[in-house]
């Protein structure tokens, strides 16, 4: 009877490591699948990227700087998000995405702003239809953002758990990091407005 006793706490034991190592398995996965759709969304913005600064070079040709710019931080984003496909969740992979996908928004911003200065560039309707585009690409890129970082985050509170974070030690399932932004305290403050 003790024997038959034993041989169950141990294979309920099984069960529930067994339990919690899928869980955390599945949870990891998750937040795989949503890095993929950032990924699937990033690689829109950066073919869209290269139509765009075929029309603006046509009107903007002596911006070249601004131009070089954002192929330059296209190239490093499009880098930065190869090595952070190839392990999503990964601190640095995704540091540095972050901080690539911050210098490429920041030189198109400049890019349309420049735009701005040219009433040609800003009637044509390839202009027109690329922004349209890369704003909608953005949403897209920033639910995406979204819906990972809550994967991630049940993951990490998953991980984090007892009696999952024995396992989770014992089986090597690292900390997952956020994507976040990479803006300065002081750019994520509202703009003043004064009539």
């Amino acid at each position: 009877m003790t024997a038959l006793i034993i041989f169950g706490i141990i294979i309920a034991c099984i069960f529930a490591v067994a339990m919690i190592y899928n869980g955390l398995v599945t949870n990891k996965n998750r937040f795989k699948n949503a890095f993929a759709q950032i990924d699937v969304q990033l690689k829109r913005r950066y073919d869209l990227i290269p139509n765009l600064v075929e029309v603006v070079k046509k009107y903007m040709a002596h911006e070249k700087g601004t131009l070089e710019a954002v192929i330059q931080a296209r190239n490093s984003a499009m880098t930065a998000s190869n090595q952070a496909a190839g392990n999503p969740g990964d601190p640095g992979a995704m540091k540095s995405l972050a901080s690539a996908e911050g210098m490429l928004t920041g030189a198109l911003g400049k890019l349309f702003a420049l735009s701005e200065s040219y009433p040609d560039l800003k009637a044509n309707q390839n202009m027109s239809q690329l922004q349209e585009e890369l704003s909608s690409t953005e949403n897209r890129i920033a639910f995406s953002r979204q819906a990972f970082n809550d994967a991630v985050m049940a993951y990490n509170i998953a991980r984090e758990k007892f009696p999952a974070n024995l396992i989770a030690g014992m089986f090597n399932f690292t900390e997952a990091q956020l994507l976040e932004s990479t803006e300065a305290p002081e750019e994520r403050k509202a703009p003043k407005v004064t009539f």
